[in-house]
């Protein structure tokens, strides 16, 4: 049987520093369980003050671009620095276990090895864009435990990124030579999400090959640019020979000073706390729709009826909606029916 949790006791071991709980913490957020979601909650106002201080810095890329070894290299750099780096790498899950796959901890070596670092590989789940569900309440509590900088890797290019965008303060991509992955990034609007760009891999017979690349990048943003007072950076480095690590970093704070010249960091954060509100709002609503025993009867003869021809969609939409409102009042949100 297993023991109860003891969220008081996760609280002080998270404000602790003390890295066992944080890692149970983490655990309990991500948790689907309706019980654990209600303890979640707990913890997570307790620990919310805490937290807000660090930098928080999202990194996506074309495959092979070299995620995991830039977060290794630039993360041991900034630790030199006197900086403590949480890593919150979202992996793609296992069809089979429901895990991470990648093991990010084996490819961030000799960050894995710092005491002053903390990688947590999360499976993906079912969320677009590469990023968990408990993304953000992890980065919260990661903050809350004293890191100082928060790195959000997703899986890559190729899904909807614009969670990762909605969590992070700068959303960087890193991009390969003559890859062609630059105009399939512009293309999907991938590239329109960035707001620092850099070109890895710059080293030996690529370096050339990567300034090349970066040129052109930096004119095909000014087609997508969405914020006509700032022109997104494109710059190259190489993570494995440690090129041009803080050129990048220096790219990141400058955006963090533009934001907090241009809107307020508090307030960009506010913002993006007003969308995740109604993110969470609609998950909420649609994880009610099919966890609870009676809807879940009823959308099954509504979707029956709709596959046969016997309804039409906007009539089968308007009967969940009602039957739905009529279950409103009853329903306890913290804890939903999972009969």
């Amino acid at each position: 049987m297993p023991k109860p949790i003891n969220v008081a006791a996760l609280i002080d071991g998270v404000k602790g520093g003390n890295r066992a709980a944080l890692a149970r913490a983490i655990t309990l957020v991500e948790s689907r369980k309706p019980a654990h979601r209600a303890l979640a909650r707990e913890l997570l106002r307790e620990v919310t003050p805490l937290s807000g201080k660090a930098i928080r810095l999202g990194l996506s890329g074309v495959p092979g671009a070299g995620k995991s070894t830039f977060i290794d290299a630039l993360g041991c750099q900034l630790i030199d620095e006197g900086h403590k780096i949480a890593v919150l790498a979202v992996d793609p899950t296992s069809s089979v276990s429901g895990g991470s796959v990648l093991g990010d901890r084996t490819r961030m070596g000799a960050l894995a090895q710092s005491d002053e670092a903390f990688i947590r590989p999360s499976p993906t789940g079912l969320h677009l864009g590469g990023v968990a569900r408990a993304t953000r309440e992890a980065m919260l509590l990661v903050e809350a435990a004293g890191y100082d900088v928060v790195i959000v890797e997703t899986v890559g290019v190729g899904q909807s990124e614009v969670a990762v965008q909605g969590m992070v303060d700068t959303y960087l991509i890193l991009m390969l030579a003559r890859s062609g992955d630059q105009l399939q990034g512009i293309k999907k609007g991938i590239l329109e999400l960035a707001h620092v760009i850099a070109v890895n891999k710059a080293d030996g017979d690529n370096a050339g090959e990567a300034r090349v690349t970066a040129r052109e990048l930096s004119i095909a943003m000014k087609l997508v640019a969405t914020d006509a007072d700032r022109r997104v950076p494109v710059l190259t480095c190489s993570a494995l020979n440690k090129i041009g690590l803080s050129e990048v970093w220096h790219a990141v704070l400058d955006h963090r000073e533009y934001l907090e010249s241009k809107y307020g960091l508090s307030n960009y954060r506010a913002a993006q706390q007003v969308e995740w509100m109604w993110s969470q709002t609609e998950a909420a609503v649609m994880d009610t729709l099919h966890s609870t025993h009676s809807m879940r009867l009823l959308t099954r003869d509504l979707e029956s009826q709709v596959r046969a021809g016997h309804l039409n969609a906007m009539d089968a939409s308007a009967e969940v909606l009602r039957a739905f409102a009529a279950q409103v009042p009853q329903m306890d949100w913290a804890q939903p029916e999972t009969r």
